[in-house]
């Protein structure tokens, strides 16, 4: 099993959620079994999705974890706001979002949200490999 942890720091988020997306993708060329194009190019859009959501709505900073099992790749995203990610209906018109929760719920094969001990939670995504 290979695992990756990364911090991702709010000092300027676009270039944090960059380097997520970039650290995920070496991560996942570095499996010794290699996801085909389609299916890293899904685990690197839901990587994207959880952090910025992360930086956005969950305190400002987070840590990505990824974790390569026999079956799936899990996404793993820690930050410190106890709020759960909410199923809303995308904002067409002005601009405020909802797109990425419902979006990572349907890429993936199961999510879960669940709060840390020490504060915080923690969402996991699972997806097929």
């Amino acid at each position: 099993m290979n695992t990756m942890s990364l911090d991702v720091a709010p000092a300027r988020s676009a270039t944090s959620i960059a380097s997520a997306r970039d650290s995920a993708r070496d991560f996942l060329e570095g499996l010794v079994r290699p996801l085909a194009a389609e299916g890293a190019d899904t685990v690197v859009l839901v990587v994207s999705e959880l952090v910025t959501n992360a930086l956005r709505h969950g305190g400002g900073s987070c840590t990505l974890e990824l974790t390569a099992h026999q079956d799936s790749i899990e996404v793993t995203v820690h930050d410190d706001s106890p709020k759960v990610p909410l199923m809303r209906t995308p904002d067409l018109n002005g601009g405020t979002g909802g797109f990425g929760w419902p979006m990572v719920n349907r890429l993936a094969a199961t999510t879960s949200v669940t709060r840390r001990a020490t504060g915080g939670k923690t969402v996991s995504a699972f997806l097929a490999r």
